[in-house]
């Protein structure tokens, strides 16, 4: 029998009160008896033969919310779930190993996953049963999660003998001919609405990416229309957030209507890079702007002391979108009765709302209306405000050094590369051991977990500043080795961790770069600056794995590998460009270099 510095008794209460999480620390009043993951509990549970309950979710999550004010707080669910099961919860920011292979389990349970991410397990951690939400009563063919444990726990009784493990692999993605990919990703373009498909609407931050540098190589007016369309409808609809800046999660419409709330630093992050590359591409001012007031939105309501934080709530108070939403009458009668024609002029506003009888502003122009918008972001910020998830984590904040190091490039911003750079010392300063990469700080507690997206992240934010400023050399070097650890033969492991099983990494580009997307172009772009030559490499799936396209296109060639001794402002050089240092001043694009005085770009 194992020792445990938790006693018996230990694990009949919940425990996390002892966390640093934020999401975990908004379960610790229920009277499920939670217990945070580790190498104690899950040896407890093989010790005792008991089921595990793992339940992941993240702290800015609106239906993690509702299922912990309603089945997690039923005293007879939380009593059937505590004499039958060892239930656990997980953070999936902080833990994103465990949350993929639970969320590759139920992908291929059920064809799709979200979270919360509900998963019954064998004592040996081999995935049961897995489920999303769940009421706290049954409602029509909608079981209760008493009704459903109640079921799993028989079925494991009556099938223990034969439950097979389950083992991932990491969804990795099939080859393609890149003459397919845009066209694929027509063929489910939303030609009325903008975005990908007829269903909910995401951002979709790296096809956008993808078109925007295939366009930028060859004019493509199919792949510019499906950007325009999407990033003005993004721009001018439900999930843009009009008065500060920045963007919501998704909209759960196919119009772009009404989002959930949540926002979340990566998102800002994407879609930074989204717009200010369209900008440069495009010209289009309203694209600028948007940057503009994305970057307001970061620096207001995310950035903390050096860093940013993870993400900021879609409930105030129990009730979603509280802090955003306006009555008919408030903004006729109370807040703006002499801007209010102006205002209904630029705004969809009508007596009956869109959301719940109350109003979520979009835009039917673009004509600026700052002083109004001024105004009524300054009432909004007197209200109460949703709550904030204040961790840290690495890997996202290096994400944003990459966004910001783009935008500084399109927008002519050298202040934001300049803004990168700190915040990337301050990523190796908080988090860089000289020998491993933690993943994330909260509450004082910095988190003793090695993940590849954090590694990759950091390394591809480095090669971007090395071509600018040489200092960074000894990070790049270091950080390419540590990247490559994460390597196991032609396959890519997610974590480097001992209280769970090997993880491989994710393949999928969305809603963030994949951990192997990051890495292939991390180890490319410093490949390069440090004068090797590439092998080209295969085109993936789109939708999957469009920003591992990009990786691809600069082993294939098609970003401009511009060599100079000097460094030569971005707006003179093609979007798709990587400056190296040497006294050749040529370009090198498609397998053929010329001098550099002689050409002549026209994006």
């Amino acid at each position: 029998m194992a020792e445990y510095k938790l006693t018996e008794s230990g694990f009949t209460r919940n425990n996390l009160d002892k966390s640093s999480s934020p999401y975990l620390q908004q379960h610790m009043t229920n009277p499920v008896w939670w217990q945070e993951w580790s190498e104690e509990v899950i040896r407890y549970a093989a010790d005792s033969e008991r089921l595990l309950f793992v339940s992941v979710g993240y702290a800015t999550c609106h239906w993690c919310h509702v299922m912990a004010a309603e089945a997690f707080s039923d005293p007879l669910t939380a009593g059937f779930l505590n004499n039958n099961f060892i239930c656990i919860k997980v953070d999936r920011e902080q833990r994103p190993d465990i949350d993929q292979y639970l969320m590759d389990f139920i992908t291929d349970q059920n064809g799709s996953g979200g979270w919360p991410l509900n998963v019954f397990m064998t004592p040996d951690l081999h995935p049961v049963y897995a489920l999303t939400y769940a009421p706290v009563s049954t409602n029509g063919p909608m079981l209760s999660l008493l009704s459903i444990s109640e079921k799993v726990k028989k079925f494991y009784i009556d099938n223990k003998e034969v439950i097979p493990p389950f083992i991932s692999h990491g969804n990795q993605s099939d080859t393609v001919d890149e003459s397919f990919l845009a066209r694929s990703l027509s063929i489910y373009f939303d030609a009325e609405n903008g975005g990908f498909g007829s269903g909910q609407k995401f951002p979709p931050h790296s096809s956008l990416l993808y078109l925007l540098y295939k366009s930028g190589i060859v004019d493509n007016a199919a792949a510019e229309l499906m950007c325009i369309k999407t990033l003005d409808a993004m721009q001018l609809r439900g999930l843009h957030d009009h008065l500060e800046g920045g963007i919501f999660r998704y909209c759960v419409d196919r119009e772009w209507t009404i989002p959930h709330f949540e926002k979340m630093l990566y998102d800002q992050a994407m879609a930074l890079w989204c717009y200010s590359l369209a900008y440069r591409l495009t010209s289009r001012d309203q694209y600028r702007i948007t940057s503009e007031k994305m970057l307001r939105c970061l620096d207001e309501s995310f950035r903390t002391e050096d860093l940013y934080i993870t993400g900021i709530d879609a409930d105030t108070e129990h009730r979603e979108g509280a802090t955003y939403l306006w009555t008919y009458d408030q903004l006729k009668i109370e807040l703006l009765p002499e801007e209010f024609e102006k205002l209904s002029t630029v705004y969809f506003i009508e007596k009956t709302g869109n959301f719940n009888g109350m109003i979520h502003l979009i835009r039917r122009s673009d004509i600026p209306l700052q002083g109004i918008e001024d105004k009524l972001l300054s009432i909004r910020r007197n209200r109460k405000q949703p709550l904030r998830d204040n961790k840290f984590l690495c890997g996202m904040n290096a994400l944003l050094a990459i966004a910001f190091i783009q935008a500084g490039r399109c927008l002519n911003r050298p202040d934001l590369e300049l803004k990168a750079a700190g915040l990337t010392q301050a990523l190796i300063k908080r988090f860089w051991t000289g020998k491993s990469l933690m993943h994330s700080y909260c509450n004082g507690v910095l988190q003793d977990h090695n993940f590849l997206f954090d590694a990759a992240a950091l390394l591809t934010s480095i090669t971007m500043l090395y071509e600018v400023d040489d200092s960074w050399g000894n990070s790049l070097t270091e950080m390419t080795s540590y990247v490559e650890s994460f390597k196991d033969g032609d396959k890519w492991i997610e974590s480097l961790v001992e209280d769970f099983q090997t993880v491989y990494a994710s393949w999928t580009d969305h809603p963030v770069p994949s951990s192997v997307s990051l890495a292939e172009m991390g180890l490319a772009r410093a490949a390069l600056l440090n004068g090797k030559e590439l092998s080209s490499r295969q085109y993936l799936e789109p939708f999957k794995s469009d920003f591992y396209n990009i990786a691809a296109m600069i082993n294939n060639g098609q970003f401009h590998l511009i060599e100079t001794e000097k460094v030569l402002a971005w707006s003179r050089l093609p979007v798709n460009s990587i400056r190296v240092r040497g006294k050749h001043e040529t370009d090198c694009y498609g397998g053929t270099c010329r001098p550099l005085e002689k050409q002549v770009y026209s994006k």
